[in-house]
């Protein structure tokens, strides 16, 4: 005999709760919190609002924090450092096992209360990994593209291969209690407490996936923890969230957020001048002046923890000799870039990597430097005879994309290398694997203070580029796995060095262009701080008017 649980009850009892309307709808109908909209360039690449895959720079923003929650957080107005978010405290049982206590009396937004039942589910192989192994280094080949309907709850094939990614080694995830769980790796790793505050880690409700009739209704409306719900998700338009009001830091500030699409940067600064939109996001330097010269106007943002890159397919007939790789490094005369379309309101980093990496990070590295004497020698020793190469590019993805493709363009022209812009419209054809595919843009971000977060997440065996087969490199490949497991931090930092000098110099997979930076623009009458960070945090004590 089945006994109901708590959830099955509620959910049977729903119409029993009937005499509870009519205040809920008074309460309503006397809310006088604002509703703003928010032009952005895109919402979600891949038409869906599954954190996992859904791993973009846009994807970030309408997700945090507004939507998605991690057990540990980041405290998205200061530094980003790790804080307690749906799990208040965390300790190290040993190197391969972390143990966290969750928040009581946190609701989903369906109303029940997260448990440890549902942090269990959510890192299963039903919501997660599939049939993939822990501590298995294969590459897991997936496709970059907009998912289709499949039956029932089957996850598309590019979801597991995105979760190996973040949790290579993860064994399994144990309910202690009600409100305590394990985290089991197969191996040690000093890194468990950045994957658990990473985007993708995050937590979901049993039960919505349970009642959903299929993935992608349940992945264009999840039932999650954050401040706001999805009302409405209409893909490549616009996604609407209203408050949640019963969310475990407080009553939302907003009663209802409107992201809508606007791809053009004029029709966002027309819009956000007119009062059409409250927030115009990813506004090129260039604007900046034009809109604060009105006072009731001003652009907030900076640098954040993103670089924007080159990336190589050296399958591609003219880009299968490092020497042609090497050369289009040195041909990039980056501090150029960041002084003409940025306004020198970014930097040339050192590479892949960030100072908060502490003493992972190598001060002394630099990004290939500027000769175009030495770019022009490195195609006359590889043979290069001007062939074409194409250059897959999106229309103002990133911000100043298209203006910087061209500055580029020049650059390599100037020393020799026929390179060819295509057009494209959406990721799936700029990702799709065929004899044209050889350079593109990409943009990669560090989700927590370990190299392993950026240059093994985006470029190793399970890396974006290995997954849909731009690039492979065995000895790079041996030393992601010193870095995924080992306890030693010396060994460790010597590793990293020696990926940076293969993935930047002896056989490139990317070049670095510049530190990424991110500006939204807004009344001055809405009192709001931007997060150094592509999130937008609409959270209690970030918004007032």
């Amino acid at each position: 005999m089945l006994c109901p649980n708590r959830r099955s009850i509620l959910s049977l009892g729903a119409g029993a709760a009937g005499a509870f309307i009519l205040p809920r709808i008074s309460i309503a109908q006397a809310d006088n919190r604002p509703s703003i909209t928010i032009a952005v360039q895109k919402v979600a690449n891949s038409n869906t609002l599954d954190v996992l895959r859904e791993q973009s720079n846009v994807g970030e923003r309408v997700f945090y924090s507004s939507l998605w929650e991690a057990l540990i957080g980041k405290d998205w107005r200061s530094d980003l450092r790790m804080t307690p978010g749906l799990a208040t405290e965390w300790r190290r049982v040993d190197d391969q096992t972390v143990e966290l206590k969750l928040r009581q009396g946190v609701k989903f937004h369906n109303g029940d209360e997260m448990t440890a039942e549902d942090v269990v589910f959510s890192f299963s192989r039903e919501r997660m990994f599939a049939n993939t192994e822990a501590k298995n280094r294969s590459t897991i080949r997936a496709t970059e593209q907009i998912p289709t309907p499949r039956p029932g709850k089957e996850l598309p094939g590019d979801l597991p291969a995105v979760a190996r990614r973040i949790w290579p080694d993860l064994v399994r995830v144990e309910a202690v209690d009600k409100y305590t769980v394990r985290f089991v790796n197969a191996t040690p790793d000093v890194t468990l407490e950045g994957r658990l505050s990473r985007s993708g880690s995050d937590i979901m409700s049993r039960r919505g996936w349970e009642e959903a009739a299929s993935y992608l209704d349940w992945a264009r409306k999840p039932i999650t923890t954050g401040p706001y719900m999805v009302a409405e998700y209409r893909p490549d338009v616009s996604l609407t969230l209203v408050a949640h009001d019963e969310y475990w830091g407080g009553r939302p500030p907003i009663k209802q957020i409107r992201f809508v699409e606007v791809p053009e940067v004029s029709s966002r600064v027309n819009g956000l001048v007119s009062g059409q939109y409250q927030f115009a996001c990813d506004i090129p330097p260039d604007q900046i002046a034009g809109i604060e010269k009105n006072a009731g106007f001003e652009v907030q943002g900076g640098t954040i923890a993103n670089h924007r890159l080159t990336v190589f397919d050296k399958n591609h007939a003219q880009l299968a000799n490092p020497l042609v790789r090497r050369a289009f490094t040195h041909a990039i005369d980056r501090q150029a870039i960041v002084d003409s379309l940025w306004a020198g309101r970014t930097r040339v980093p050192h590479g892949l990597q960030w100072e908060f990496y502490g003493d992972m990070f190598h001060a002394d590295w630099t990004v290939p430097e500027y000769n175009p004497k030495l770019a022009q020698d490195l195609l006359k020793q590889a043979n290069y005879k001007g062939d074409p190469i194409p250059y897959r590019l999106l229309n103002n993805y990133y911000t100043n994309q298209v203006p910087t493709s061209q500055v580029l363009v020049e650059m390599w022209k100037a020393v020799g290398l026929n390179v060819q812009i295509e057009t494209k419209e959406n990721w799936t054809q700029i990702m799709e694997r065929t004899p044209t595919r050889a350079v593109r843009d990409w943009s990669n971000s560090a989700p927590f203070n370990d190299p392993v977060s950026s240059i093994v997440a985006q470029h190793g065996p399970n890396g974006q580029q290995q997954q849909i087969g731009e690039y492979a490199n065995v000895e790079a490949n041996a030393l992601c796995e010193v870095l995924e497991t080992s306890t030693d931090r010396p060994k460790r930092r010597l590793a990293f060095r020696r990926m940076l000098e293969i993935l930047e110099r002896e056989d490139p997979a990317y070049t670095v262009l510049h530190q990424n930076a991110t500006f939204t623009a807004k009344p001055k009458s809405i009192k709001w701080k931007a997060s150094p960070a592509f999130a937008m945090d609409f959270r209690p004590g970030n918004f007032g008017s």
